[in-house]
């Protein structure tokens, strides 16, 4: 087989699909592997560490996307109009696998279908056993939660941690985490690690032991969400009201912090409004919030999406693909689920995928010209798929 990894082309984006410490597995593995000259320039991979990992670096693009039987990318860009992207150059039987958000631009994996693009999403990855070394929403948010909280740090007119000198004690920080996924989880332990009285909020209970083995307090709202979770872990979206009573009784909690980290998400769908603006009102001047959903709407509804703005005396921030920010190690996470996920997926020839495995089943949108993955299916209306895109 032979994977191509072109430079990344969505702005704003840094990481490279593969890095050398990745790639070489696949190389032994028997894979030619093609990356395009300068592809992991700005992640901090200089092009001689490809060659002396076994790729080869073609003069052109096109010579790349001519060769390449699979193109692995971070975050394509295909965006369907005048100006389609990382979609023009994909041909008929060609195969990507990357971060395609399928959820949220289901209309693109409809076009990649027409296209005949074979097509995986890694943002479906199943969370089972066999998978977690593929599931690089899981690495990506390690590393959201870990820069959070440096930006929040650095944000902050105090300190962190608590220090005591002949000047006399200085109180640590207070630090509220809301939503203990993964990026949560990681947002509690740096905070932690920097020295911050932490506590955090989740809507589903049974993380309570995971944010209290990370030495943070879980916040009991006295509230009880219906289906708090679906079936691979992620929070369920709540009706409105739930989120209306939530913001009522979590206001003291916020108004007591000093710094609140915003990490809930919902896939595919707007992130939820938690933190209105009586709420930031309610705040001491100089707290600072960051909103880790702001590319999904964020969580705080005075959040502006790829900016820092200060609202009554309160810093907002809301950065976008966080896991951008630290591309050199972003990327090597990154590039092993990549490099995992293809040795597992194409130990057979291509035309021959096991649609039976859930790794397969549940990541693949678009095969031999059918939209297959009935998740992105129903959110297209049936006319549109039907007339181009097939059926499953």
């Amino acid at each position: 087989m032979i994977v191509g990894v072109p430079k990344e082309t969505s702005p704003g984006e840094r990481r490279v699909a593969l890095t050398p410490p990745t790639l070489s597995p696949l190389v032994k593995a028997g894979w030619q592997v093609l990356v395009e000259p300068g592809a992991g320039e700005a992640a901090g991979w200089a092009d001689r560490s490809y060659v002396e990992a076994g790729a080869r670096l073609p003069s052109r693009l096109g010579d790349l996307m001519d060769e390449a039987e699979v193109v692995a990318r971070v975050r394509p860009d295909l965006g369907v109009g005048p100006t389609p992207g990382d979609l023009d150059p994909l041909r008929e039987g060609q195969i990507l696998v990357g971060l395609l958000d399928p959820l949220g631009q289901p209309q693109a994996c409809l076009e990649l279908a027409r296209r005949g693009v074979t097509a995986f999403a890694l943002e479906l990855m199943p969370r089972i056993t066999r998978a977690q070394g593929m599931d690089v929403l899981s690495s990506m948010a390690t590393v959201a939660g870990y820069k959070a909280v440096l930006l929040a740090a650095d944000a902050l007119p105090r300190l962190f941690p608590m220090m005591t000198m002949a000047a006399g004690t200085i109180p640590p920080a207070r630090v509220l985490v809301i939503g203990a996924g993964v990026a949560g989880l990681s947002a509690i332990a740096t905070a932690r690690r920097l020295g911050a009285v932490v506590q955090a909020y989740d809507v589903r209970p049974a993380v309570k032991e995971e944010v209290q083995s990370l030495g943070a307090r879980f916040v009991e709202l006295g509230l009880k969400p219906a289906d708090p979770e679906d079936a691979s872990g992620y929070a369920r979206a709540q009706n409105e009201a739930f989120y209306a009573r939530q913001r009522e009784v979590m206001e003291k909690v916020v108004a007591e912090s000093d710094v609140v980290i915003t990490t809930a998400a919902v896939p595919g769908r707007r992130a939820p409004l938690l933190i209105t603006r009586a709420m930031v009102e309610a705040m001491r001047p100089g707290s600072v919030i960051v909103d880790a959903a702001a590319e999904r709407g964020g969580n705080c509804e005075l959040t502006e999406p790829e900016a820092t703005v200060t609202r009554h005396g309160v810093t907002i921030l809301g950065p976008v693909n966080l896991p951008a920010s630290v591309p050199h190690d972003a990327s090597r996470l990154y590039g092993r689920n990549m490099a995992n996920f293809l040795r597992h997926v194409f130990k057979d020839p291509p035309g021959r995928l096991d649609r039976d495995d859930p790794i397969v089943h549940d990541t693949l949108v678009s095969w031999e010209g059918d939209l297959v993955n009935a998740r992105v299916r129903s959110l297209l209306p049936p006319e549109a798929v039907s007339a181009g895109g097939g059926s499953n």
